[in-house]
C-alpha cells in the first residue's frame, strides 16, 4: 500500500481495495481456524484514540493490533488531557513523540483524521468522522458480501435509512461503486442529502423500488435523536415506512442478505426476523471487522521502516 494513511474510500482507488478485501479473507480464514498469533505489528505501537463512544469498531481494531503481535494503548477522550483544553493537534504530537506508529481515531468533526494525518509522522486511520467517512465498516461490509458471492462486482445492494448522517452509507457508496455494485437508497426525506445520484446512488421512491432485486439489504440505525428534531413522526412510523421487515424482502432476490453496522435498534431498522435469520450476516460482519482491519493495520506498515522512516 503506497500511503501512509487510511482517510476515507472517496481517494481510494479499486486495487487499494481490492487488495484489502483480499488480504482481509485470508486474514478472515486464519481467524476461523483458531490461529490468532502474527506478527507483522511485532515491535510497533498503535494507540486508538477514541473522541467518541465505540464497542465494536474499538474493540475490534484492538484485537485486531494485538493479533498483529502490537503494542496497543486505548485513550478516550473523557479520561484524557482533552478535558484539560488539550487540541487534537497537540495530542497527536504528543502520540508522535512516544514514538507511535499508528494512530486510529473516532472523531465527531469531519476531517478530523485528515488534520491529524498532516501533523504526525505515525499512521492515521480514520474509525469514523462525524457524517463523512467510516473506511473500515464499508471494508468490513465488502469483505462479508465478496465472502458470500465470490465478488462485488454485479451486486445489487439496498440501503435504508438516515442516509444524511450516515458515514457508514458514504464510504459503502464510494467503495461499492468502485468495485462495481449497484447501489440503491431510501429513506425519510428529511434524511436523504442532496447529490447522491451524483456520488453513484440510485435514489428511490419507495423502499420496494430501493429492495426490488437486491442481493443485500443494508439498514442503518437511526439515531435516536433525530427524532426529536422532528425529521421522521415517530419510530413506530419509521419502521413501517422505511425499516426491512418480511413483507419488503419478498421483492429482494431469495436469499438476500441481511446486514447492519450496528447497534441495532430491533423493530425499526430491522425486525427481530430478519437479525435473527437465516440470511443475517450481522453477527459475521463482526469477525469481518476484525479481519479487514488486521489487513489494514498490516498493508500500512509493510516495509514501513524503508517508505516513511522515522526520526
Amino acid at each position: 500500500m503506497k500511503r501512509k494513511d487510511i482517510l476515507g474510500l472517496y481517494d481510494m482507488d479499486a486495487a487499494e481495495i481490492d487488495g484489502i478485501l483480499a488480504r482481509g479473507l485470508a486474514f478472515k480464514a486464519e481467524l476461523k481456524a483458531g490461529r490468532k498469533v502474527f506478527h507483522a505489528l511485532a515491535g510497533r505501537s498503535m494507540v486508538t484514540l477514541f473522541y467518541e463512544n465505540s464497542t465494536r469498531t474499538r474493540c475490534s481494531f484492538e484485537f485486531a493490533g494485538k493479533f498483529l503481535g502490537g503494542q496497543v494503548v486505548n485513550i478516550s477522550a473523557a479520561a484524557s488531557s482533552v478535558q484539560k483544553g488539550e487540541t487534537l493537534v497537540d495530542t497527536g504530537k504528543t502520540l508522535d513523540a512516544m514514538k507511535t506508529d499508528v494512530i486510529v481515531i473516532r472523531h465527531p468533526a469531519g476531517g478530523a483524521p485528515h488534520l491529524l494525518a498532516k501533523t504526525v509522522k505515525a499512521h492515521v486511520i480514520n474509525a469514523g468522522d462525524g457524517m463523512n467517512e467510516h473506511p473500515s465498516q464499508a471494508l468490513l461490509d465488502m469483505l462479508t458480501m465478496r465472502e458470500n458471492f465470490g465478488s462485488v462486482s454485479g451486486l445489487k445492494v439496498a440501503i435504508l435509512g438516515d442516509i444524511s448522517h450516515s458515514r457508514v452509507a458514504k464510504s459503502n457508496l464510494y467503495g461499492l461503486t468502485k468495485l462495481g455494485a449497484q447501489v440503491s437508497v431510501y429513506g425519510p426525506r428529511t434524511l436523504m442529502p442532496a447529490g447522491l445520484d451524483a456520488m453513484g446512488a440510485k435514489v428511490c421512491s419507495s423502499r420496494e423500488e430501493a429492495v426490488e432485486g437486491a442481493d443485500v439489504v443494508m439498514g442503518l440505525r437511526i439515531q435516536l435523536e433525530r427524532q426529536k428534531a422532528g425529521n421522521f413522526p415517530s419510530l413506530g412510523e419509521y419502521a413501517k415506512y422505511y425499516g426491512a421487515d418480511g413483507e419488503v424482502m419478498k421483492y429482494a432476490k431469495p436469499g438476500a442478505l441481511i446486514m447492519h453496522p450496528g447497534p441495532v435498534n430491533r423493530g425499526v431498522e430491522l425486525t427481530s426476523g430478519l437479525i435473527d435469520g437465516p440470511s443475517s450476516r450481522i453477527e459475521e460482519q463482526v469477525l469481518s471487522g476484525v479481519a479487514v482491519r488486521m489487513a489494514m493495520l498490516s498493508l500500512l506498515v509493510k516495509e514501513d521502516q524503508d517508505a516513511y522512516p522515522r526520526s
